[in-house]
């Protein structure tokens, strides 16, 4: 068996990526199932990242294939207007906004809403910390320092670019993740009813 490496992501990637994101997506544990259209949550949490801006896009590869990720935007807001412009018109065109109440959606229909209403942090949050992550990690990957290595070598990339901070959103349920986050530095900066942001400075020199 070969050490895991991290690399640059490739679009040839995109596939394994989503595969990720869905059997990490019910609080780190596998959503596998769950969705008619398991490509729902790779279209919306993963991506654009790897479309548009896959120069903050790393994975992490073993003997079994990718096994990890973490994706990032330099600029959140500047990202959120190239989605608006680039990534969601097409999905949007593919997949119905569901009508009436959350309450009475499916799983799939809460996704669907999500391509049409794309989530947005805090203006606070992006104000102090621009850029923002997502990380994602098969059970094989976890426990060996990997996810640290996966972080650090994004918010190298993005610290070379000259940002100053990152965020990133978290389920309030997901304790396991809250605890790896503030490992990392990360701090708890905004409470919403399905998402707690968390932020960590990443000026020249502020590394944990």
């Amino acid at each position: 068996m070969t050490t895991p490496t991290i690399r640059p992501a490739r679009q040839d990637d995109t596939a394994a990526v989503y595969n990720v994101c869905l059997r990490t997506a019910a609080d780190g544990d596998d959503a596998t199932g769950r969705y008619a259209n398991p490509d729902l949550l790779g279209h919306i949490w993963a991506g654009p990242y790897l479309a548009l801006q896959p120069q903050y896009a790393l994975v992490l590869e073993d003997d079994e294939g990718v096994a990890g990720y973490t994706l990032g935007a330099l600029d959140s807001r500047a990202f959120e207007q190239l989605c608006a412009e680039q990534w969601w018109p097409s999905l949007q065109r593919r997949i119905k906004d569901p009508l009436g109440g959350p309450a009475s959606w499916s799983p799939d229909q809460r996704l669907a809403h999500l391509v049409h209403h794309p989530p947005y942090a805090p203006e606070p949050v992006v104000a102090r910390y621009p850029s923002h992550l997502h990380i994602d990690l098969l059970p094989r990957g976890q426990g060996k320092g990997h996810g640290r290595t996966l972080i650090e070598s994004l918010l190298d990339l993005l610290r070379a670019e000259g940002s100053g901070g990152v965020h990133l959103g978290v389920s309030p349920t997901n304790v396991r993740a809250q605890g790896f986050y503030r490992a990392l530095g990360f701090v708890d900066l905004q409470a919403r009813p399905n998402v707690l942001f968390m932020g960590r400075d990443i000026s020249p020199g502020d590394q944990v």
